[in-house]
C-alpha cells in the first residue's frame, strides 16, 4: 500500500504578512499602554488637545501604530475627535464622575466580597501595614515629593488587587479603562492632598479591617463608603473650581 506523505511547503510571502501583521498588533498595543501611562503620569490632560503627530513624539511610537490604536481610545471614550481641532482627551464633567463612580461602584462590590473569601490573613496584613506607613507620611507634615505617587500606588494597587483577584479578564479590563477615566479627574494642587490621601488612606483602612475580621457584609459597607465620599469630594471640588473667578476646575482620583 502506497501512502502518500504531504509536504507543507514555507510560503515567505504568507510569513512575511504574518510577521507584519503581528508587528503591526504589537505596536498597537504598546501605543495603548505608552498613551495609558502619559494619563497615569499625568502628562496628558483631561480636555487636552493633542495632535497625531505630537502623540508619535510623546509616545515615542511611528505614526502608523498611532493611527492605528485612536480607534480602540475613541472605543472607550477616552478621546473623541473634535473637527478641525484634532484629537481629544475625555473631558471631565459631572456626567463623566457619575457615570466612572457607577461603574467603579458596581464592579469593586462584586471584587470585595469575592476578596473576602480569599484573601489571606498574612496579605491582609501586609496590605493594612503599607497604608499605615502612607498615613504616617501623610500626617507628619514632613516635606516628601515622592508621598503622592506612593500613596496612589497603594491606593490602586489595593482596588486592582481586589478586582482582578476574581481572575476575570474581560472585568480586569472593563475596570482598568474606567480607572484611566477617574484618574481624569484629579486634584493637582498640593494645598489639597490632606483632602485626598489622608481621607483615602483612612477609608482603606476601614475596609481591610473588615477583611481581616472575615465580616465580608461590613468590608463591602465600607468600600461603598469611601468610593461614595470621594465621589462627594469630587464634586465639591468641581463645582467649587466651577464658581471660582478663574473657572478653573480640578478635581481627585479617590
Amino acid at each position: 500500500m502506497l501512502i502518500e506523505k504531504r509536504v507543507r511547503t514555507h510560503n515567505p510571502t504568507t510569513s512575511r504578512r504574518s510577521a507584519a501583521k503581528a508587528e503591526g498588533q504589537s505596536l498597537r498595543v504598546l501605543a495603548y499602554e505608552k498613551f495609558r501611562q502619559q494619563i497615569l503620569d499625568g502628562r496628558l490632560h483631561a480636555g487636552q488637545f493633542v495632535s497625531q503627530r505630537e502623540l508619535t513624539e510623546l509616545l515615542e511610537m511611528p505614526l502608523g501604530a498611532i493611527r492605528e490604536m485612536i480607534p480602540r481610545l475613541e472605543a472607550v471614550r477616552l478621546i473623541h475627535t473634535v473637527p478641525k481641532r484634532g484629537l481629544q482627551v475625555a473631558r471631565v464633567d459631572l456626567r463623566l464622575i457619575r457615570n466612572a463612580f457607577q461603574v467603579r461602584a458596581l464592579i469593586e462590590r462584586e471584587a470585595i466580597q469575592h476578596f473576602a473569601g480569599v484573601a489571606s490573613d498574612a496579605e491582609l496584613d501586609e496590605l493594612a501595614q503599607q497604608h499605615r506607613d502612607i498615613l504616617t507620611r501623610a500626617e507628619s507634615g514632613n516635606p516628601d515629593p515622592a508621598l503622592d505617587n506612593d500613596a496612589e500606588t497603594v491606593d490602586w494597587g489595593l482596588h486592582d488587587r481586589m478586582v482582578d483577584a476574581m481572575d476575570n479578564d474581560i472585568l480586569s479590563e472593563i475596570y482598568r479603562v474606567n480607572s484611566l477615566h477617574v484618574r481624569l479627574i484629579r486634584l493637582d494642587s498640593q494645598l489639597v492632598r490632606p483632602m485626598r490621601v489622608i481621607p483615602g488612606m483612612v477609608e482603606h483602612l476601614r475596609f481591610i479591617k473588615a477583611l481581616q475580621e472575615h465580616d465580608g457584609e461590613r468590608a463591602v459597607e465600607m468600600l461603598l463608603s469611601h468610593i461614595d465620599s470621594s465621589r462627594q469630594r469630587i464634586l465639591h471640588r468641581a463645582t467649587t473650581s466651577a464658581s471660582s473667578p478663574d473657572g478653573s476646575a480640578s478635581t481627585e482620583t479617590h
